[in-house]
């Protein structure tokens, strides 16, 4: 079953980007749900044909964040990464000689 639909240039198609909507039923076979969108992002008009059964609404729905507004606010403020910091963590993983047991304490 589809998660999502993509455009061919890889992005999400979300509610915004679909000009068309219909239903096609056919009296042998599957029915199919037809989407005709312009991509957000890089302006190109596309279709998608969707199995009746595997068509939801949840197809064209925005991806919500999991994270709290002052999660997200936390993350932003620590900044992009360094390279002293991407150097270190390499560093530690190469000096990492077996994977941390999760069911042990500290």
């Amino acid at each position: 079953m589809k998660t999502c639909l993509k455009c061919s240039c890889g992005r999400r198609i979300v509610r915004k980007d679909v000009m068309r909507q219909r239903f096609y039923e056919r009296q042998l076979g599957p029915s199919y749900v037809y989407i005709r969108y312009r991509c957000s992002h890089c302006k190109r008009p596309g279709e998608h044909f969707v199995r009746q059964e595997e068509w939801s609404d949840e197809l064209l729905n925005d991806v919500i964040a999991e994270s709290s507004d002052l999660q997200q606010k936390q993350f932003a403020a620590l900044g992009p990464i360094t390279l002293t910091e991407m150097r270190s963590f390499h560093h530690a993983l190469a000096d990492l000689n077996s994977l941390p047991d999760p069911t042990k304490e500290n």
